[in-house]
């Protein structure tokens, strides 16, 4: 063990002290949150015009603040955009996180002084956990590299704005900045495709021992590593013990890393957002991921089931329950209140609170009523691939509803077989019937025959990657939807079908 490892392990352990600290107290940090986050924000154009001097519980600010999405908070945020301080948190923001939106094209998510340093201490808190628990340093000394956007940033009014992995990128500690990869250069190259095999000549004879990035991504590193080189990433990379990621959920893409790299290794997720760094797995024995209550963050939860009524209940920790899907709504020292990110997350533990990410609000399927969410088309593809075997490079599910003939409408699934399953009949029907089985919606619309069990319709190699660019949004921080309620992702795969 070098010196990194040494004095990572003493940090490791005081680090692990710290969160156990508010981990156990987790209501009494979260009131503080609030308080601390009402009082910052008291004299700022929005504290002003929501009345925050007069919040003094929890009551009092569901009152004074309601539930907004970047579209009702828009106004205040444009403001700030166009050069005013002090607008919904003290000062100018330092930096814009610019991500797409669905109705207002580009999103400026502010991040503030205050907030940054927590987006920071968040990432690197999630390896020291790790190594606390599994005492495993020897990633600190090796070559790591983070598949992230371009760090190239450009300026709004005076303030630097940018994809948040490209800002976290001037962020990496000085202590790093020599097993850091790829090369500053490289990293600054836009195009996604010219970028990951620039980053495969720079990385294919390093001593490379942490990977991070969506997992869909690095799949596409891996694979174009495996080309170049003829070995697997196991055999290229034998310290390669630790892989990093966030942004999907990483049980569709796992027996096919196990095949890329040729065995198994540790894995971290993490959930970060532009909005803030919210959870990370904090045990290797544990797939929940460890609520962060004490980043200047206040959580409030929406009964998915209840989000759309006049007036759902917010719910703080003190009320939340195991296994329910809820719409997580924050308040942050970046200004952002009453604010729907709109994630739903379960709770997998109360002692200490831990979640997991189900779905996207706007990414679900109900055509027929059913409300099908991302977490059971998920946990579906994983039994399939379980049961029948094969391994997929991606997929995503629409609802069919205007068939040919006089066939019932049914769901679509689109999938890029890396591996074909042996009988791709028995496999579209454990899809059915684990779906059926974890949604009763969706259940009585199959057995009252108004749908069809779904279809599969196989999408050649490379398909997905095709129509993503086709729509502007390959490479990055971009991600394909696990499922879609329209058809604007499905229509132009069906080019890309054969069955």
């Amino acid at each position: 063990m070098g010196i990194k490892g040494f004095f990572a392990k003493i940090l490791a352990a005081r680090t692990h002290q710290k969160i156990q600290r508010w981990a156990q107290d987790p209501i009494g940090t979260q009131r503080k949150v609030l308080a601390t986050l009402i009082q910052g924000a008291k004299n700022t154009k929005f504290g002003q015009d929501h009345n925050f001097d007069a919040i003094h519980s929890h009551e009092d600010f569901v009152a004074r603040v309601p539930i907004r999405d970047y579209e009702a908070l828009r106004s205040y945020v444009d403001r700030m955009v166009d050069g005013q301080a002090d607008v919904l948190w003290p000062g100018k923001p330092l930096y814009y996180a610019k991500t797409s939106g669905t109705t207002s094209g580009a999103k400026y998510i502010p991040i503030t002084k205050d907030s940054m340093g927590h987006h920071i201490e968040n990432a690197k808190n999630a390896l020291l956990l790790y190594i606390n628990q599994t005492k495993n340093t020897s990633f600190v000394s090796r070559k790591m590299i983070f598949l992230q956007g371009s760090p190239v940033l450009t300026q709004k009014n005076g303030v630097q704005l940018g994809r948040l992995s490209g800002i976290v990128a001037h962020y990496v500690p000085s202590y790093l900045q020599r097993n850091r990869m790829p090369s500053w250069k490289v990293n600054c190259i836009e195009d996604w495709e010219t970028k990951v095999e620039a980053i495969v000549h720079e990385t294919k004879d390093q001593d490379m021992a942490l990977i991070s990035g969506i997992p869909s991504w690095v799949q596409m590193y891996f694979e174009k590593l495996i080309k170049t080189t003829g070995k697997p990433v196991g055999e290229l990379f034998p310290n390669f013990n630790l892989f990093v990621y966030g942004g999907v959920n990483f049980e569709p893409y796992r027996q096919k890393f196990q095949q890329l790299i040729g065995r198994k290794t540790d894995s971290i997720e993490l959930y970060p957002a532009s909005e803030g760094f919210f959870a990370f797995q904090d045990r290797q024995d544990d797939t929940g991921l460890l609520l962060q209550l004490d980043s200047g963050i206040f959580y409030e939860f929406v009964k998915t089931s209840e989000f759309f009524d006049p007036s759902p209940r917010r719910h703080t920790l003190e009320a939340v329950e195991l296994g329910v899907d809820y719409v997580m709504i924050i308040s942050t020292n970046a200004g952002l209140w009453g604010y729907n990110i709109g994630d739903t997350v379960q709770f997998t533990s109360l002692q200490p609170f831990r979640i997991r990410v189900s779905g996207r609000l706007k990414h679900f399927i109900s055509a027929f009523g059913e409300h099908v969410i991302g977490k059971e088309v998920e946990e579906s593809m994983t039994y399939a691939l379980q049961k029948c075997g094969g391994s997929i490079s991606e997929f995503t599910v629409a609802p069919q509803i205007t068939p040919e003939g006089n066939q019932l409408p049914y769901h679509e699934w689109f999938v890029e077989f890396e591996t074909h399953p042996e009988d791709l009949k028995a496999f579209a029907q454990a899809l059915d019937e684990k779906l059926q089985e974890q949604n009763v919606y969706y259940a009585d619309l199959i057995q009252g025959k108004v749908l069809q069990p779904l279809i599969i319709s196989e999408v050649s190699s490379g398909g997905f990657n095709e129509v993503m660019k086709s729509l502007g949004r390959f490479g990055g921080q971009n991600k394909v939807p696990r499922l879609a309620n329209d058809r604007a992702l499905a229509d132009p795969l069906s080019a890309w079908t054969h069955n």
